[in-house]
């Protein structure tokens, strides 16, 4: 809730820098602007909860101990079903009541606050409203208070009559000469020109477009802003926005904007129809019985008649196009407000039966996960409700530009998000893991084994032959140059891609050097994957594997990481590549494994956890900010990169402190210290190092 309040209060620290408001304002403005977040919050809330509590549930084996006792999911899961059902009530009368009135409230308040000391919000390189009768843009401002400018520009706003921008004074530099608390802003341009092209009351002197110009070396100007900084804000004047409304007054709006849209499109057709004088047509005819005329209809007019008529059916006929283009401009704006109305109608509806929804996704999946806490629900939450929240942010800005109904839109993510619930509660009523591949997979290592003969490998592992012995240089060169190989490759993968990431977005520099890079990156794997198949060739030459063809090695090269893990499956089995202790090793009786107390490793578990968590939500809104901005969300894409960013320095500070802990549990376990480059790499493909590290840390 936090994080959105603040998020929120970024998007309109605009609107409240600089105009000295007090401390109840400010609070107003929070007050009113929490309930619109809960469109938000709540679905997230809903959907990471339960995944917490139902996974943490079936880690500690509580759901094990329930369906001992004969309680099974589905009864589990009936009193906080009950819960939410009642609270997916409530939230439909939270939206269709509370919702609206701080809507009302929040957007009448900062239209208030906007008209509050303009003059402290001249912003450079925009124009910046003073009042209604002044536009200014600045180039530049410095000074101590920012009260010189350079590159001044105003628009003066004219009157009822001519409303326009007819004024314009354009200066080279300006300076703000008024008292602090005055309210007269008084404005000192120096080396600027006036220009003025207002249209004269009379028509015929209007007809003679007359322009006046004249230089200056200095002008003064004061506005008076006496009425400007007498702001009620508690003056609520707007009250028919879409958002503004609950679903009687939408419900009542919409039938009126349709009735209105269908009346101008009728007195539109009628006028259109006029114009043709199609009506009138037959009153100038007399016509002829018995006349039979089969020629052109020009024919009968001579050549200069001909030409008149021509005339006036072409210019008919592209004025008619021109008003009908701009009848078409309205009656769109017209139909994306119908929409709104008809979109925020059924969000209200859509919301209370997503916290339904959700839950029915969350509990299930944290009981498949068997997972709680706040590390690997956290991320599953957040890519759950990302995917659902932009999923419904499509499905609206389609709706609003006509290609798909608003209905619909507003239950998009929902209904995608339904079948979902379904699947994932069945799963977990039948006790069976999210993802079965076992029907695919099966007949897929029983052929493996019978291709490759490895039956007869583990039996020859097992008895008494001997094992190929490699010398322990070839080992480790081959080992070296596959490590090699492989960062090579992912460099050169990533960064490809990341080419045409960064020039989709107008990034080319970045663009250019990422594949600059990326093609050395692959010179690189080249020269050591050639590299690497010698060594290769020489170890497996030692064994009864089949000797690898040009053909294998060429693709080899093109899908490098599965190559890589054959290779070694090959050369691993029935070696001391990777030994491995078999039931027939003394060993195995007599060794005493060193293990480690859950007190051992308990700060390594909580800093790999958070620095699993600040990667994941630094990688998701970094990927999110690409779409935001694609999508024409600068305001949330800004936010998203700057959250980004945050998370990814508290990652590398948690991933420090993962290291350091790391590194005293494999002096505990007597195991060898993590390369270097394999640490750097954590940097950027740290879900791959974390699960590497508990893997050795759990053995």
């Amino acid at each position: 809730m936090l994080i959105f309040v603040l998020q929120a209060i970024w998007l309109y620290i605009k609107e409240l820098a600089g105009k000295d408001l007090d401390l109840v304002t400010v609070l107003k403005f929070l007050m009113y602007i929490t309930p619109t977040l809960i469109p938000l919050i709540l679905p997230l809330t809903i959907l990471l909860a339960s995944i917490m509590v139902f996974g943490n549930f079936a880690e500690n084996y509580e759901f094990a101990a329930m369906k001992s006792t004969g309680i099974s999911l589905q009864r589990a899961m009936s009193g906080l079903g009950i819960f939410i059902v009642g609270l997916s009530i409530l939230t439909f009368f939270f939206s269709n009541n509370v919702i609206p009135w701080a809507e009302y409230n929040s957007y009448n308040l900062r239209k208030n606050i906007a008209k509050v000391k303009p003059a402290m919000i001249i912003a450079e390189g925009q124009f910046n409203d003073i009042g209604e009768a002044f536009n200014i843009k600045v180039e530049k401002k410095s000074g101590e208070n920012g009260q010189y400018l350079k590159g001044v520009t105003i628009h003066q706003k004219s009157g009822k009559n001519f409303a326009g921008n007819y004024t314009t004074i354009v200066a080279e530099r300006g300076e703000l000469a008024s008292a602090k608390d005055s309210n007269i802003l008084k404005l000192i341009l120096y080396n600027g020109y006036y220009y003025d092209d207002t249209p004269p009351k009379k028509i015929k002197e209007r007809n003679k477009k007359p322009f006046t110009k004249a230089a200056f070396k200095k002008h003064v100007m004061n506005m008076d802003l006496s009425q400007l900084n007498n702001i009620d804000l508690d003056e609520k004047n707007i009250d028919d926005k879409y958002t503004m409304l609950n679903v009687a007054e939408l419900n009542y709006a919409i039938d009126s904007l349709k009735i209105e849209r269908n009346t101008i499109v009728k007195e539109f057709s009628n006028s259109l129809y006029n114009r043709t004088n199609l009506a009138t047509l037959n009153l100038t005819v007399t016509p002829k019985k018995d006349s039979i005329y089969t020629g052109e209809i020009l024919d009968i007019f001579k050549d200069k008649r001909i030409i008149q008529v021509l005339d006036y059916a072409i210019n008919s006929t592209s004025s008619t196009q021109q008003i009908i283009k701009s009848k078409q401009a309205i009656l769109k704006a017209r139909n994306t407000n119908l929409y709104k109305h008809g979109i925020q109608m059924h969000k209200k509806f859509a919301l209370a039966i997503a916290c339904i929804i959700l839950f029915f996704v969350g509990a299930p999946l944290g009981a498949l996960i068997r997972k709680g806490g706040l590390g690997l629900p956290m991320v599953i939450a957040i890519v759950l409700f990302l995917s659902y929240h932009f999923i419904g942010l499509f499905a609206e800005n389609s709706a609003k530009n006509g290609n798909l109904h608003p209905a619909l839109s507003a239950w998009f993510s929902t209904l995608i998000m339904l079948p979902l619930s379904i699947f994932l509660t069945t799963r977990a009523t039948q006790d069976r893991g999210i993802f079965e591949f076992d029907h695919i997979t099966q007949p897929i290592k029983h052929w493996y084994n019978q291709k490759f003969n490895r039956g007869a490998q583990f039996d020859t592992l097992n008895g008494s032959t001997s094992l190929v012995t490699f010398e322990e240089k070839d080992i480790n060169n081959y080992k070296t140059l596959s490590k090699i190989t492989s960062i090579s490759f992912g460099i050169a993968l990533v960064l490809g891609l990341l080419y045409f990431v960064f020039k989709n977005n107008k990034l080319p520099q970045f663009a250019e050097a990422g594949i600059q890079v990326s093609a050395v990156a692959f010179i690189v794997f080249l020269y050591n994957y050639i590299k690497s198949s010698f060594a290769f060739d020489k170890l497996n030459a030692l064994t009864a594997n089949k000797k690898e063809t040009i053909i294998q090695k060429i693709l080899g090269a093109v899908v490098y990481p599965l190559t890589h893990f054959l290779r070694v499956d090959k050369i691993a089995f029935g070696t001391n590549y990777n030994p491995i202790k078999t039931h027939n090793s003394e060993d195995f009786y007599t060794e005493r494994p060193i293990t480690l107390s859950q007190n051992d490793s308990i700060d390594f578990r909580a800093v790999s956890k958070l620095s699993f968590l600040f990667f994941s939500i630094a990688l998701i809104l970094f990927l999110s900010y690409f779409i935001l901005k694609n999508n024409e969300q600068p305001q949330l894409a800004l936010a998203g990169i700057q959250i980004s960013i945050i998370s990814f320095i508290v990652f590398v500070f948690n991933y420090i402190k993962s290291y350091l802990e790391y590194v005293k549990l494999l002096k505990i376990i007597k195991h060898k210290q993590e390369q270097p480059l394999f640490t750097l790499l954590g940097f950027i493909l740290y879900p791959i190092i974390h699960f590497n590290r508990r893997q050795k840390i759990d053995a």
